[in-house]
């Protein structure tokens, strides 16, 4: 088993790059879709909540089929012949299904602000994206900062699924060594060591973010304190 170490490095680096890039994405489409669910148009709410709740209330398998094997089955019906590759479409599952969570996590962050504070924002002449990103954002992160990092840490164990399309990360490694050596024991228990130490590097990670951050960062004591920070 120890042969195909190469194998395993390949996987362990594409589960890392998966978590990486969907979570970035993921927390920006959570972002701005938080925002708008908040703050925007009756339109924009409800289109936000009909894409939360539509994968929020959905099998993440489900929604990776559907993607990979259901969208080109439409762009057919249309005259288009666009295959995605198991990479992207898993890429692309990932990442609107954690921002479905990061949105309702986020949202929940940005009511938690008083809304006082909005509105003595206001009365200082502050332009509503300047109340949202100086007023609003800074203490509605720092309230959801430890549900985030949980969804994170979620967010990388859930990279172990798109190996059922093929994904060669590293659930998807473990299928192919397992499948060539007959060492299904020693293979999984194996796999089952490396997401536990990369759940808590993960984890470390994000609580270093935090204390570096916010743990450390004394919130202004003004409205303008907070617009000049």
């Amino acid at each position: 088993m120890f042969a195909r170490a190469e194998l395993l490095i390949d996987g362990f680096l594409l589960t890392v790059q998966l978590t990486v890039l969907t979570g970035v994405i993921g927390l920006t489409l959570g972002l701005g879709c938080a925002i708008i669910r908040t703050y925007g148009p009756p339109h924009g709410r409800l289109a936000v909540a009909t894409y939360v709740e539509i994968f929020r209330n959905t099998p993440f398998l489900v929604q990776l089929f559907l993607i990979f094997f259901g969208i080109p089955e439409v762009g057919k019906t249309f005259g288009m012949r666009w295959l995605p590759s198991p990479y992207v479409a898993g890429l692309a599952a990932l990442s609107v299904n954690i921002g479905a969570y990061a949105t309702e996590i986020i949202r929940a962050g940005l009511q938690s602000v008083h809304h006082s504070q909005i509105e003595a924002a206001e009365s200082l002449g502050l332009t509503r994206w300047q109340v949202i990103r100086y007023v609003v954002l800074p203490p509605a992160l720092r309230n959801v900062y430890p549900a985030l990092s949980s969804e994170f840490v979620l967010l990388m164990l859930g990279t172990s699924v798109v190996s059922v399309i093929s994904v060669e990360e590293l659930t998807g490694t473990a299928n192919l060594i397992q499948s060539e050596t007959y060492r299904t024991f020693e293979t999984y228990a194996l796999i089952w060591v490396i997401y536990f130490a990369l759940a808590l590097v993960l984890k470390w990670m994000l609580d270093a973010v935090a204390m570096r951050f916010i743990g450390r960062r004394k919130p202004p004591r003004t409205i303008a304190g907070a617009v000049h920070a």
